[in-house]
């Protein structure tokens, strides 16, 4: 199966200017290749197979002669090829000469798309040789002894996409025709470009694709003239770039003399989800006049070799990294104290209070408000930070709770839960010898009362430290330390709450705080409601329990932000752990090691907790949203408490 991907190629030929010959067997040596690696759809620059840069010989009657000749021979090679492929060619049409898109497969001519706007500025001339597609309707036309429908509305349709064609200043207009071919249908858009090299070009057409792939919810293949043009006046570097959804997936060395070929996959299910849910999306279609769209339906496309991804799969998609990591942490945070601080105005708090287990969620939230009374200028003595030691903690997550609050500054109360726990469990009878979950629940409930009981001597509220990943296993105590007044955490998944403090403890704390902190993010995950082993070390360990948060996170990213079904969450999870290889990165996090039979036990672990735990999140306290994946029952998140895993786990168990 390929679950909804589709695999293209953007390709850029050597080429010679005005040598037909040399430029079709460049050209059909890279579809050749491209259909041997199971691509589908394969796209090559602007007028590749005449070159670019031909200028006045664009009006010689020989140059679009042996142009057509060169088109013949493209056909006959891919009489027996299934894939589809997109070459640039000068067009003549009665008195007119275009500058076109011809799409082949199969040795038929599928369709024409001329380009509609034409550069007639600076260094372009374009409208000295060609007319533009709107000084012609929807039409058939004769090309290579076929009848050959041609216009710029034209949608083509595969079993597995739809996609469209602009040409390269079309990209660059206030509204491209792709914005307009989007809403008629088209899934990805291919563009044939030139693009001349110029100093800071380059990053200003990246951002240009990317904001146009996302505004169209669509996948966009950009491929632009390289080495062989002609450098009389502008040199051409070679652009094959391929992105979705605003995010760059495959990218050419510029500059290259050789001939070059990217090869990706694009998730048109993901894209399709994606448009779905965006309801200004579909309400733009309502709005558009597509009337007058040509739909070209291609012959069946299916590779000789069963789908290999080829695309890279990011392990943790919600951790930040590469040259944007500091930024990024720095706006994350920044949204949890901008939430917290608002709260505190509101209220007219006096003070905060919150429980400190040494553990990396509570200290996360503890960072939140010591940096949100800093940017109210109050004294952080306003944050009452309370451990409170039961049956289960451990020396090393007591001693690291009560050296961080002391180094930052809060006020410090420490209250024992043993008592009140023995006292509770004589009033119900428990087994004080019977560590079930009312002997770790109640414990749970007896550190949320005292800090609700704290929070109201002193004037202020409690700061929960829940985190999303809990949340979505259902990890928590229903009204305990499910409860809170305000979550700070409750949109960081767990990945990311151990990135954050991490980050914070390098960029923003004094030495002794950091080293603090960097002891606890080493910490093994523990809610130490089970007593210590016989060497005083955790023995409760969360993630041999319910799973590795490095799993869960990346289950959960597919399948809230995605919509994506349990087999395709395997299948991409088995990418992401199993087969691909990893180089070590200081700003990258290290990839655990799972096998199929590990990733499949976790996954329907997930799908299993995930719906019978939706009522905890059904009455979840208030907290900022901060990244694209939330479980707020008042914001992005609502469905019934009682809805039925079975469909879920079902297909989980068929993996």
């Amino acid at each position: 199966m390929n679950y909804g991907f589709i695999k293209v190629a953007s390709a850029i030929p050597s080429l010679k200017v005005a040598d037909c010959d040399y430029n079709e067997k460049e050209i059909e040596s890279l579809i050749v290749q491209a259909e041997g690696k199971g691509v589908e759809i394969i796209v090559f620059p602007e007028l590749s197979i005449t070159s670019y840069t031909c200028q006045d010989l664009f009006s010689q009657q020989l140059l679009l002669d042996n142009a057509e000749a060169a088109l013949f021979r493209l056909l006959d090679v891919t009489r027996s090829l299934q894939i589809i492929s997109i070459i640039g060619m000068p067009v003549q049409v009665k008195s007119s000469l275009y500058n076109c898109a011809v799409v082949i497969q199969g040795g038929k001519i599928l369709g024409l798309v001329p380009k509609t706007y034409l550069p007639n500025y600076k260094e372009f001339y374009e409208q000295r040789w060609f007319a533009s597609a709107s000084t012609i309707p929807n039409c058939n036309v004769s090309l290579c002894a076929q009848s050959v429908p041609m216009g710029k509305n034209m949608l083509f349709k595969t079993s597995k996409v739809t996609f469209g064609i602009e040409l390269c200043e079309d990209l660059w207009a206030p509204i491209p025709p792709s914005s307009s071919l989007a809403l008629r249908g088209a899934e990805v858009i291919f563009n044939l470009s030139a693009t001349n090299e110029l100093i800071a070009k380059n990053q200003y057409l990246r951002s240009l694709i990317s904001q146009q792939s996302a505004r169209c919810i669509s996948g966009y293949v950009y491929s632009s003239c390289g080495f062989g043009e002609s450098t009389q006046d502008v040199v051409f570097a070679g652009n094959a770039l391929i992105y979705e959804n605003g995010s760059l997936i495959g990218s050419s060395e510029r500059f290259s003399l050789d001939d070059q070929m990217i090869i990706s996959d694009i998730d048109v299910e993901h894209l399709r989800t994606e448009r779905m849910i965006n309801t200004t999306f579909s309400e733009n279609i309502r709005l558009t006049d597509i009337s007058d769209t040509m739909e070209i339906h291609t012959q069946p496309c299916n590779p000789r070799y069963d789908f290999e991804l080829t695309r890279w799969i990011d392990p943790h998609p919600f951790v930040p990294s590469g040259k944007t990591l500091d930024e990024r942490c720095e706006e994350i945070f920044a949204i949890q104290v901008e939430g917290l601080a608002k709260r505190i105005v509101h209220t007219g708090a006096k003070s905060v209070v919150l429980g400190i287990s040494g553990g990396l969620d509570s200290t996360l939230a503890l960072l939140v408000c010591v940096k949100t009374m800093d940017k109210l200028k109050r004294n952080r003595t306003d944050i009452i930070g309370i451990t409170m030691p039961g049956f289960g903690t451990t020396g090393r997550t007591y001693n690291n709770s009560v050296s961080l609050m002391e180094s930052l500054g809060v006020t410090l109360k420490e209250i024992s839960i043993k008592d009140a726990c023995l006292q509770h469990f004589r009033d119900i009878d428990q087994n004080i010898n019977i560590h079930d979950v009312t002997y770790e629940n109640g414990q749970a409930r007896e550190r949320t009362q005292i800090l609700m009981d704290v929070a109201n001597q002193f004037d202020g509220f409690v700061v929960g430290t829940g985190d999303l990943s809990e949340l979505a296993l259902g990890w928590a105590t229903y009204n305990a330390d499910h409860m809170s007044n305000y979550g700070v955490n409750c949109s960081i998944p767990k990945t990311l709450v151990k990135y954050l403090v991490s980050w914070v403890a390098n960029s923003i704390v004094d030495e002794e705080s950091r080293n603090t902190l960097l002891d606890i993010v080493d910490t093994p995950i523990s809610p130490e409601l089970i007593p210590a082993d016989e060497n005083g070390e955790i023995k409760q360990k969360t993630e041999d329990l319910v799973g590795p948060y490095e799993l869960h996170d990346f289950f959960l990213y597919n399948c809230l932000r995605n919509g994506f079904r349990p087999a395709k969450i395997y299948h991409l999870a088995k990418k992401a752990f199993i087969e691909q290889t990893y180089e070590e990165d200081e700003t990258s996090m290290p990839v655990g090691s799972y096998d199929e039979e590990t990733i499949k036990k976790w996954l329907t672990t997930f799908c299993r907790r995930f719906f019978t735990q939706q009522f905890k999140r059904s009455c979840l306290p208030d907290g900022p949203k901060v990244g694209s994946v939330s479980l707020s029952p008042r914001g992005d998140w609502r469905m019934p408490s009682d809805a039925s895993y079975a469909q879920w786990v079902e297909e989980c168990e068929e993996l």
